[in-house]
């Protein structure tokens, strides 16, 4: 395609995705995917770039690529920020942000301890939550967020990304990733390579819950599952069974609960996948 050396892997990155890079608006610089709530994105600078996205300072390889993720609720308008190694001062990009409708749905008339839990398991969910947020603190020099991901799981989506129930009159937490209804041990693949950075057994909303960081800040989390393959520390390659489906946490039948994040940015697992039909079709082949 006479494509430099240096953009050979990005440009298999976007192929794959289904779009092609975009002009950034800076030279030199292209990003890959759309700028949406709860989309992720990959960038490619020239190496010896430095780049900020959002006052953050992004970890690049040493070809230049980048990856940043855009909130659920991310506000309307978006900084990336590029110093290139021969210029002296970096330059600014100012992107829209398009926003996303989600699903509210409100239930009234609930039992209180269906809405808000007992205070005895509130210190536990503290400490749980707490641990988590440590997780997503990661920045690693892992590079698996640069391969084609694929679903975990195949099956029916049950359930989306940004919906939120209020109950009785309460907002509660949105829904983070994707459901995919499979019965109790489904194999559980790795979406991407990179290491478990977390593998509990036992968590009071999401049962057995594991997550894989794919470098860079970005990393997946599996919840409700019945039983856990690895341990922390495990490098796992794309497509390696890591656990079994389940229905164990707060949950209210047997499926995957599937996230993504890139550091405490909830981002919809789906920007990074073809649609399911897609995939049960490349299966079949």
């Amino acid at each position: 395609m006479g494509l430099p050396a240096v953009w050979a892997g990005f440009w298999f990155v976007s192929v794959a995705m289904g779009c092609a890079a975009a002009d950034a608006g800076i030279p030199g610089v292209a990003i890959d995917g759309e700028w949406r709530q709860g989309s992720v994105l990959f960038g490619q600078a020239p190496p010896g770039s430095r780049v900020w996205f959002n006052g953050r300072a992004l970890r690049l390889t040493a070809d230049g690529r980048f990856v940043f993720g855009l909130h659920r609720d991310e506000p309307p308008t978006a900084e990336l920020k590029v110093q290139l190694p021969d210029e002296p001062a970096p330059r600014t990009f100012q992107a829209e942000v398009a926003r996303r409708a989600y699903s509210i749905q409100r239930i009234d008339g609930l039992p209180p301890k269906m809405v808000t839990p007992p205070p005895e398991v509130q210190r536990r969910i503290a400490a749980e939550q707490a641990l988590v947020a440590r997780v997503r603190e990661r920045d690693s020099a892992l590079t698996g967020f640069t391969e084609r991901f694929i679903w975990p799981c195949l099956g029916p989506v049950s359930g989306v990304f940004g919906s939120q129930r209020i109950l009785n009159g309460e907002p509660k937490q949105p829904h983070y990733g994707v459901d995919v209804a499979v019965p109790t041990g489904t194999p559980v693949r790795a979406p991407a390579s990179g290491v478990v950075s977390l593998a509990h057994p036992d968590m009071y909303y999401t049962g057995g819950t594991l997550m894989i960081d794919h470098g860079h800040g970005l990393q997946s989390a599996f919840l409700h599952l019945s039983k856990l393959l690895v341990k922390e520390g495990d490098a796992v390659r794309q497509g390696q069974v890591i656990a079994e489906s389940g229905a164990t946490g707060r949950a209210t039948g047997a499926h995957l609960d599937w996230r993504v994040n890139w550091f405490d940015a909830r981002v919809d697992p789906q920007s990074l996948v073809p649609p399911m039909d897609q995939a049960f079709a490349e299966q079949r082949r």
